[in-house]
């Protein structure tokens, strides 16, 4: 019998290496792992439905589900999780000294509807007082100009501008245009050691490292996608995906605790590793809905509470239940 063939779109990562090189095959499928840039994979993803299976922004990925039939199908597979404390940078002259100075101030963001936006502006407003509305929003291109929202949004009282025709948010920030930046992506001045630009949290892994021990919270950025059709069609490919991602998962973190030859070009890899599985736990990169039901339900809350999301979702309604249920022997 005849494999389905599939194409996936996805990241370069360690945890899904096993399934781009075909040494783990998920069960009855053929799959043509195109690996992209996240940003290309998004845009092309939600617009343009071009691949079966893609790696997508969790934030997006919930807006989707607001179009009545809902396009995609998602897995509990989350390709990146990042704490987001490091991706809030500021104007040095801009009077922030903290988190807490970004109340009253005008913040740029390449699209609000960001999974790394939504995580901040969150994080902002639960442990550091800066309410969503109490911040003007400034969208675009962060190094070329031009950037629009994937997704459309309404989000009523919260106030969104577009930068200025021709203008970069790298550039803006870096010449006091905007007073800060949230962004996933390093920004070029920051980069380039421009000391007009730091990072609001002056100690970021302190900083995350509290933030985790206060809340148990690993954020979740991407997910895996199913287009509706394909899923509808073949139901079963949810858990053959699954099971596959999963073991490639956990052949990744096998293969980087490795002492003979470091893996990656970290001096301290296996220390550091050692110490995020003391302080984050032994899965602390879990799959599956059970273990990440509170990280899940606290974002499903920011982007509910951001305007992004027209009703409160519950961490159960993201995902096909067939990744969800396993046989038991």
């Amino acid at each position: 019998m005849a494999r389905l063939s599939l194409t996936f779109a996805c990241g370069d990562y360690d945890r899904t290496r096993a399934i781009e090189e075909g040494t783990i095959r998920p069960d009855g499928i053929e799959l043509t792992y195109l690996r992209l840039p996240v940003e290309e994979t998004f845009f092309r993803m939600m617009r343009h439905r071009e691949f079966e299976v893609a790696e997508m922004s969790l934030s997006t990925y919930v807006l989707s589900l607001q179009a009545d039939p809902a396009p995609f199908v998602a897995l509990p597979v989350f390709t990146s999780r990042m704490f987001r404390h490091g991706s809030l940078y500021c104007h040095a002259d801009a009077g922030i000294s903290g988190p807490e100075d970004l109340r009253g101030k005008v913040v740029g963001t390449p699209e609000f509807q960001l999974t790394a936006g939504v995580w901040a502006r969150g994080i902002l407003a639960d442990r550091h007082g800066v309410p969503v509305d109490s911040v003007r929003y400034v969208t675009g291109g962060q190094e070329r100009p031009g950037r629009i929202e994937k997704a459309g949004v309404d989000l009523g009282g919260i106030e969104v501008s577009r930068a200025p025709e021709g203008r970069t948010l790298s550039a803006m920030l870096a010449e006091g245009e905007i007073d800060a930046l949230c962004t996933p992506r390093i920004p070029s001045p920051f980069a380039a050691r421009d000391a007009r630009v730091r990072r609001v949290f002056p100690d970021v892994v302190a900083a995350e490292k509290e933030y985790f021990a206060a809340t148990g919270i690993f954020p979740i950025m991407h997910v895996v996608v199913l287009r509706r059709d394909v899923y509808e069609k073949h139901p079963w490919v949810a858990q053959s995906l699954y099971k596959a991602m999963l073991q490639a998962k956990q052949q990744a973190f096998a293969n980087l605790y490795d002492s003979s030859a470091l893996r990656f070009m970290l001096p301290w890899l296996n220390q550091d590793l050692e110490q995020a599985t003391a302080l984050l736990g032994e899965d602390y990169w879990s799959y599956g809905l059970d273990a990440n039901v509170e990280t899940l339900a606290t974002f499903l809350r920011y982007h509910h509470d951001q305007g992004l999301s027209r009703r409160l979702w519950r961490p159960d309604e993201l995902f096909a239940p067939e990744s969800t249920e396993s046989f038991v022997i």
